[in-house]
């Protein structure tokens, strides 16, 4: 049976990716348009084609570094899963850049040539398809190569999984946890630096831009003349595109791995005795993410196929998302009988209280709660909603109340979505037991094709209203691209509602395995207020605060530099400011560069290095408080960070929509709003997003290593404990 469903796997995959490159070349065959947006798009691509290069150079000689590090500590099986992981993610951001570079000026020349909202959304979705196929493909088939490589794919799942063959210099182990974490910690790194890398870039060209372009020079956003203006196009491919590829499918690999490993974990601590079970349950998550792939390629079809679209862009993009969803549910209702109706009196040991749909519940309960978490995303960022317009109404007595209205706005929307979270968890637990919790994260992100689709969509059809505006084009066009936009906005927070929540759950899921691999008996323990835990626990919650104020700290410098060039221009260029002579991007995009690139080194090797470090020197307990001091301050500062600069955002694109009365573009309640917008950019682009990266890079990391740790530590040696 394995064999056959595996085989499921790959053709899930495979689909995925040729329908996906079936996407970009019928993407490629369309019209660019006249000569001037030509060039505004090929130096958008030029600039991100640098950007991320110069990026993979510095991300490919660390991953060599901590690739060396794992062949030589844990075993070969193990670095080579870690660079599989990170050849699959930085390809996936890789892709994803190159046809949102090649989408944004054919939806800008759809909307030119047709004046067809319907027609230039369906360019738009079609473009981000291809990021959303990548992302799911890549990451399933890469698993894939892991399953069939190290023994799975034969059936020799026991040996695998609870190999102890000594293969590294201090006689560990190198089992199949370890390869699968390996494989985790590959896509997390190089999500990790996409995100700060492309964060810090992007929020530095579009504070640059709308500090001056704006607030001093009253010219409007996207504008030529402002100096800054491709750097803020490029930045949306790199932090928007490139980043959120990476993020989402290390996001996706997590969820689903984090089942497979903690079965594995169960297994071997002996939870349950059936290697039939074991290997079941090391299958379910990843056949039941294939069901999803299919499912989303499905609601693709049947909105980018179909002829005729309704005026109105959030019911089609609604529409792949619930129409995914619901097959997905189906579809794994089905999987779980299929798996599990024979397994009655082994389940039970295993807290499966629902038979066999135990799982395939609790991963309901994930669709679910994402859908919650994104709705609550949703009233606090959109500006249909009282919260947003209570900051844009705070903006009439000026920047300071708008940040501090903001503030408030990102504060109270905590509380819900960890509401949410704590009823997901507590409710999976119930029904599931621990294998639950993993199958809560598993299923939030199951039709992540769907959702990365979506969210892609939101850059390309910014960047396309952006090229509109510098080539010159009628207002109608930009009318067609602001709409698109502005539905993008919305997708964008619900988006960004799905990975805090996703990574809070595949966080806990990795912290049992981690308690598993530390602990001796067959339940996990760690007694939070041992002094080293408590310890543990106190600087885990400092390390996201630490972490988000290098990044910010990181963007206000690149932002200074923009700025003052920005500025540098208008003051030297004569005529720029008429429009009779032209800026020097270049400058611009040279800065913005230099800086992501010096910005995001340490931040990026403080994440993975510190729990190492802490694990050596004071060992396991230490480290499992840090783990969870870390993912809950983490989950609270990244649902604060994206639901207060959303509304920020939004209050901004509020007042510009006219929806303040006698305000509007160039009053001060406007000055005001970009100022909070401004403010808020670090915050939801680079702060939020890497937050997530953050708690579960923590967790994998720990758990490859814990086996080091646990045995060799400073304080062990001296008898601390």
């Amino acid at each position: 049976m394995s064999d056959f469903l595996l085989i499921i796997v790959a053709a899930a995959g495979i689909l995925a990716c040729a329908y996906a490159f079936f996407s970009y070349f019928s993407i490629k065959k369309l019209e660019e348009g006249t000569e001037t947006m030509v060039n505004i798009a090929g130096s958008i691509r030029s600039g991100a084609n640098t950007f991320i290069k110069y990026e993979l150079k510095v991300v490919a000689v660390i991953g060599a570094v901590i690739a060396a590090v794992l062949g030589v500590l844990i075993g070969w099986q193990t670095m080579l899963a870690f660079v599989l992981g990170g050849v699959v993610s930085a390809s996936a951001g890789w892709v994803g850049l190159k046809v949102a570079t090649y989408a944004n000026v054919r939806v800008a020349n759809r909307a030119r040539t047709t004046g067809n909202l319907g027609r230039t959304l369906k360019v738009a979705l079609r473009g981000g398809s291809v990021m959303g196929l990548c992302v799911a493909g890549f990451a399933l088939l890469g698993a894939l190569v892991v399953y069939a490589v190290f023994g799975l794919a034969l059936g020799q799942i026991s040996d695998v999984a609870g190999g102890r063959t000594p293969t590294n210099w201090l006689g560990l182990s190198a089992g199949f946890t370890m390869t699968l974490s390996g494989y985790a910690l590959g896509c997390s790194v190089i999500a990790l630096f996409n995100r700060v890398g492309g964060g810090i870039y992007t929020k530095a060209a579009d504070m640059g831009a709308d500090l001056v372009g704006k607030t001093e020079e009253h010219i409007p956003e996207d504008d030529p003349r402002n100096p800054a203006v491709i750097a803020d196009n490029v930045g949306d491919n790199v932090g928007d595109v490139a980043g959120l590829g990476s993020d989402l499918l290390e996001s996706y690999v997590g969820a689903i791995l984090s089942g497979v490993i903690l079965a594995c974990e169960q297994f071997l601590h002996g939870v349950y005795a059936s290697e039939e079970l074991l290997k079941r349950l090391m299958l379910f998550p990843v056949i039941f993410a294939a069901c999803g792939l299919v499912s989303c390629i499905a609601g693709l079809m049947f909105v980018l196929l179909r002829r005729g679209f309704s005026k109105h862009p959030s019911r089609e993009l609604n529409m792949v998302t619930w129409a995914s969803a619901a097959l997905t549910v189906i579809f794994g209702c089905l999987l779980s009988y299929f798996m599990f109706r024979d397994c009655a009196d082994d389940i039970s040991a295993i807290g499966f209280r629902v038979g066999a749909f135990s799982p395939w519940l609790a991963a309901v309960l994930g669709i679910f709660a994402g859908i919650a978490i994104g709705f609550i995303a949703e009233y606090y960022t959109s500006y249909d909603f009282k919260p947003t317009k209570k900051v844009a109404g705070a903006s009439r007595e000026g920047p300071a109340l708008t940040v501090t209205q903001g503030m408030a706005t990102g504060m109270v929307s905590c509380m819900l979505p960890v509401i949410v979270l704590a009823a997901a968890l507590f409710g999976s637990y119930a029904i599931s037991g621990y294998y639950g919790i993993a199958c809560v994260a598993m299923g939030m992100l199951s039709f992540v094709a769907a959702t990365v689709s979506v969210d892609t969509y939101g850059p390309i059809s910014d960047n396309a209203g952006g090229i509109a505006e510098m080539s010159g084009l009628e207002s109608s066009v930009r009318e067609i691209t602001d709409k698109l936009d502005s539905v993008g906005n919305t997708t964008a927070a619900v988006g960004k509602g799905f990975s805090i929540g996703s990574a809070a759950l595949a966080a806990t899921s990795l912290m049992i395995s981690y308690m598993y691999a530390f602990s001796e008996g067959s339940e996990p323990s760690l007694d939070i207020i041992d002094p080293l835990a408590l310890c543990g626990a106190l600087a885990g919650a400092a390390l996201p605060f630490m972490f988000s104020g290098m990044l910010i700290e990181s963007v206000a410098k690149a932002a200074r530099g923009i700025v003052d060039e920005v500025r540098r221009q208008f003051r030297e260029i004569a005529g720029l400011k008429e429009g009779k002579a032209g800026p020097d991007y270049n400058a611009c995009i040279k800065i913005s560069s230099q800086n992501a690139l010096r910005g995001m080194k340490v931040p990026c090797i403080l994440a993975v290095v510190f729990p190492l470090a802490a694990g050596f020197i004071f060992g396991g307990n230490f480290v499992g408080g840090l783990l969870i001091g870390a993912t809950l301050a983490a989950v609270l500062l990244a649902l604060y960070s994206g639901n207060a600069g959303g509304s920020w955002d939004n209050a901004k694109k509020y007042i510009e929509a006219g929806g303040l009365e006698g305000c509007g573009k160039g009053s001060p309640a406007h000055d005001a709003s970009v100022v909070g917008d401004t403010v808020g950019d670090p915050l939801k682009d680079t702060v939020g997003p890497s937050l997530n990266i953050l708690i579960k890079i923590m967790s994998t990391i720990s758990l490859v290593a814990v086996a080091i740790f646990s045995q060799y530590n400073l304080f062990g040696a001296l008898g601390i404990s």
